[in-house]
């Protein structure tokens, strides 16, 4: 039976350790030639709604090193921008290739592409969630700072953002607490916050939230799709800036992350992301290794 992955939580928490493990060996042999022959004569079709760099480049990469082909459709490439339905697009698409990863905006798109598809469908992004930054984000933690359990995780910014969602997900999951610092108008949806329990806190004081967290965690102010709202939103985040001050507050060993792309002198200082305490990189290169362990899980 095919599984889709389009939340965090359609993996069991053992499911989800196991794939960030497998993400790290994978990257010890990921610059050798292919490491397993998993998608040999197979193919993955891309659809993108959105823009992407880290994503796109991640996926084809993933897919070349797995002996498969990957073919990239963006708005203007599929019938959809003429009118297909997603339905229709999904059981076609679906009777020809193996895996369909899927970049879109309302996360009911995904859920209608996963439902008429016969193959795997992965949530390359939706305005809810991001679940496969998450997988590299608890690789990347795990490879700096260990196992995450009963760690304390700070995300500083639109607390209504995919990411901050997912963040939300993975807590319950992998059991730490997470607390959001955002202003009123950008509370996680409420049906996500609850799911999390007692691990999950919001605030709008940016010190409370950050004070003693071993992550501190931020995304850009005004993501695709929210260009309109970009004066609105600089004005009513410019409180919630990741800079020296407020690293300070964390943990002395606490790290940074952000998903990018960054925009330096908003949403968090460039001393913040070019500094010691930042692992922006490596949480990018290992969107290529987790992926691909997601890859494994889902196509085996």
């Amino acid at each position: 039976m095919k599984r889709d992955f389009l939340t965090l939580k359609d993996l069991t928490p053992a499911e989800l350790t196991a794939v960030v493990h497998r993400a790290s060996e994978l990257k010890k042999t990921s610059f050798n030639s292919a490491t397993t022959e998993l998608l040999r004569s197979r193919a993955i079709v891309l659809i993108f709604e959105k823009s992407s760099t880290r994503t796109r480049v991640s996926f084809e990469v993933a897919c070349a090193q797995f002996g498969g082909s990957s073919i990239f459709l963006s708005p203007g490439d599929s019938q959809m921008s003429r009118g297909e339905s997603i339905s229709d697009t999904a059981q076609i698409v679906s009777r020809m290739a193996d895996l369909i990863v899927m970049r879109t905006g309302a996360h009911t798109r995904l859920e209608t592409m996963a439902e008429h598809s016969a193959v795997p469908v992965i949530n390359a992004l939706s305005d809810d969630f991001h679940p496969c930054q998450l997988l590299a984000d608890l690789q990347t933690f795990n490879e700096h700072r260990g196992d995450i359990r009963d760690a304390k995780i700070a995300f500083v910014g639109d607390g209504s953002s995919n990411v901050c969602h997912s963040w939300i997900n993975a807590s319950s999951m992998m059991q730490f607490s997470i607390t959001v610092g955002t202003p009123p108008q950008y509370h996680p949806k409420p049906e996500i916050a609850s799911a999390a329990g007692a691990r999950y806190k919001v605030t709008d004081n940016v010190s409370e939230a950050v004070k003693d967290a071993d992550l501190v965690i931020t995304d850009t102010w005004a993501g695709m799709g929210q260009e309109k709202e970009k004066a609105e939103r600089l004005a009513l985040l410019s409180a919630f800036q990741v800079n020296t001050e407020v690293m300070d507050s964390a943990a002395p060993d606490a790290i940074f992350m952000h998903c990018l792309p960054a925009y330096r002198g908003q949403e968090v200082t460039a001393d913040v992301i070019d500094g010691p305490k930042s692992v922006v990189f490596d949480e990018a290169e290992n969107r290529l290794h987790a992926q691909k362990a997601l890859i494994e899980l889902l196509m085996s």
